[in-house]
């Protein structure tokens, strides 16, 4: 199709929408490690994961042979109230920056929670309805996934507890009382309503929070409290899972306008927009069908990828969960309290994780300053206000374009818009008063989390 006939947003038709989730781990030639049990460092059972999970997200969890699941209706049912999502060309961006170079995003933001969260929380939701428990706990970085699940959870009509790093609890009040609209009640992690967040206080008085706190209260509640399970936004196989309905939209809508992406890229903090967004790409590359190049954007100031091991790890700070093998900076890393609240997480995705350590994609760090400064350059033209992590591919996509603008090359960049940024609004307000400062970790910064990593045979030797 000629380039003129190619509309700024491309809309599937309802019948075009996928009815099966892509399971990537199908084609990976070396599968993600295993979970381990802490205790015993033996893979975790069926049984012993469903004390945590819901039985059915177990199976999906450790399912690394089908490479296609399908969705249950309700699940599509709901989808379709505001799914299909956009492909957008950003036709403004590029004659902005004068770049040959075409850019196109995947737009999740068209939502009330503001983000791709919801493809996963809805999911998880109804499986939890469909084994009869009363509700769900989890934790919440930016709020993004707080907001997805206490929507997901109002509909279903199931009872949700959130724990909230507090950094973000404190930075977007608006965005914690449209949880509370939806039912939930939100908790700043670390708390005193449980053990292991006290013992956090204790050891780090002040503390801000982090992903890894917030997980660690929302599994002491979920294991002590009949009727509940736990679900988590990002970093399981599940997630990637469900978000894979994101990558699976974009490539139906780029092979009907007869598009292929040279340059696909995503932010990156446990790893749910970029996996969902590059899996059914990443399948035809690791099939021999075609080749990308897949950049995953993380903050320099919680660096797991670009500055990380890749060893087995606590999922949390609090150390109840088990052990996953990914890019991880130490469970008891404390990132700074930037605004990308949704990537202060200490790990990567264990299928993220052995895709980059295999070489199937690169990773690169960028400063909080210059990321809001992408971001500003894009609302201005765009016409799309952006969250901060989405701002980490914008900044990234910015970078490819001008790089194709020096060399005359004319490549196509996909990334994924997770969200809006409507409520982060501190945040923007800090940039433009000069305010805002970058922060990086030192060498002797990150050795304090990797000094906490287990040691056992095989792992960081």
């Amino acid at each position: 199709m000629s380039e003129n006939k190619i509309p700024y947003k491309i809309y599937l038709e309802e019948s075009e929408m996928p009815k099966e989730w892509y399971n990537v781990r199908a084609d990976m030639k070396n599968k993600p490690a295993p979970l381990l049990n802490p205790g015993t460092l033996q893979p975790m059972s069926e049984e012993e994961l469903g004390t945590v999970f819901c039985k059915e997200l177990v199976k999906q969890e450790l399912d690394n042979d089908n490479p296609f699941i399908e969705i249950p209706q309700k699940i599509l049912d709901f989808y379709k109230m505001y799914r299909p999502a956009p492909l957008v060309r950003a036709y403004c961006l590029e004659e902005k920056l004068k770049t040959p170079a075409k850019i196109y995003y995947k737009f999740e933001g068209n939502n009330t929670s503001g983000s791709h969260k919801l493809n996963s929380a809805i999911a998880q939701a109804y499986y939890a309805k469909e084994q009869g428990l009363k509700g769900v706990t989890t934790e919440t970085g930016a709020g993004q996934w707080g907001t997805a699940l206490s929507m997901a959870c109002s509909y279903l009509e199931l009872d949700c507890k959130v724990y909230m790093v507090k950094c973000s609890y404190e930075q977007k009040p608006f965005r914690r009382e449209v949880m509370r609209t939806y039912g939930a009640s939100v908790t700043p992690s670390p708390s005193e309503e449980t053990e292991v967040g006290r013992k956090i206080l204790a050891e780090h008085p002040g503390t801000t929070g982090s992903l890894g706190c917030a997980i660690s209260e929302a599994v002491e509640v979920a294991t002590h409290t009949e009727g509940y399970r736990y679900v988590l936004g990002s970093v399981l196989n599940q997630v990637l899972l469900h978000q894979s309905v994101i990558g699976m939209e974009a490539k139906i809508a780029m092979d009907k306008y007869g598009i292929k992406p040279d340059i696909i890229i995503g932010c990156a903090g446990g790893g749910s927009n970029l996996g969902g967004l590059i899996s059914p790409f990443m399948g035809e590359k690791l099939r021999g069908e075609a080749d990308y190049r897949f950049i995953a954007v993380e903050p320099a100031s919680c660096p797991s990828l670009t500055r990380g091991v890749f060893a087995y790890d606590f999922c949390d700070t609090g150390m109840v969960c088990p052990l996953a093998k990914m890019y991880t900076l130490g469970s008891g890393f404390i990132p700074s309290a930037n605004h990308a609240g949704g990537l202060r997480y200490h790990g990567m995705s264990s299928t993220l994780s052995q895709l980059y350590h295999d070489g199937y994609m690169e990773a690169r760090s960028v400063e909080q300053t210059a990321v809001f400064e992408a971001a500003e350059q894009f609302a201005r033209v765009e016409g799309i206000l952006p969250a901060p992590e989405s701002s980490h591919a914008i900044k990234a996509a910015i970078d490819e374009a001008l790089k194709c603008k020096e060399t005359g090359e004319e490549k196509t960049i996909l990334f994924g818009l997770t969200g809006t940024g409507y409520f982060d609004m501190m945040a923007y307000e800090k940039f433009h008063d000069g305010a805002m400062t970058d922060y990086i970790p030192t060498d002797d910064d990150l050795k304090a989390g990797f000094d906490g990593i287990p040691r056992f045979p095989g792992n960081l030797e």
